[in-house]
């Protein structure tokens, strides 16, 4: 009869693969004098609309950096990655692609953002879209 691995082991040991596999990457482009990011997922940005983020709108640009703080204690989710612009909270990374966000973040890794796009629309989902990369320790 075959042995069955569970769900968390395998999710597990992808994505320490992952990681390394990242972290190699980066280590190969850190020796080639490239530029050290590498770009994890472009994003909408979930609960806009609860936070400062409809006041702040109009401030904003194309390109200005967001960063991101992991709130593994959050009542809601517990691998929720808080977005801020200048120090306020604009919102979250999406719940349905923050799981290897949270995994890379809680294993060290220095994840940043900034803004691709800005729409002015009535739906929120559609107002701030964000890129998130990993950052190597030479550019921190």
């Amino acid at each position: 009869m075959p042995r069955r691995i569970s769900r968390c082991v395998v999710e597990c040991a992808v994505t320490q693969a992952i990681l390394l596999g990242l972290l190699s990457f980066l280590s190969a482009f850190a020796l080639a004098g490239a530029e050290q990011r590498l770009i994890l997922q472009t994003s909408p940005l979930a609960g806009f609309q609860h936070y400062a983020g409809p006041s702040l709108f109009p401030l904003m640009r194309a390109g200005d950096n967001l960063s991101l703080r992991r709130e593994p204690a959050n009542p809601h989710d517990d691998k929720a990655v808080r977005v801020e612009w200048r120090g306020v909270q604009i919102g979250y990374a999406p719940r349905a692609e923050n799981v290897d966000l949270a995994r890379l973040m809680d294993r060290g890794a220095q994840i940043e953002g900034r803004i691709l796009h800005l729409q002015n629309s009535r739906d929120p989902w559609k107002r701030v879209l964000m890129e998130l990369y990993v950052v190597q320790d030479e550019e921190r």
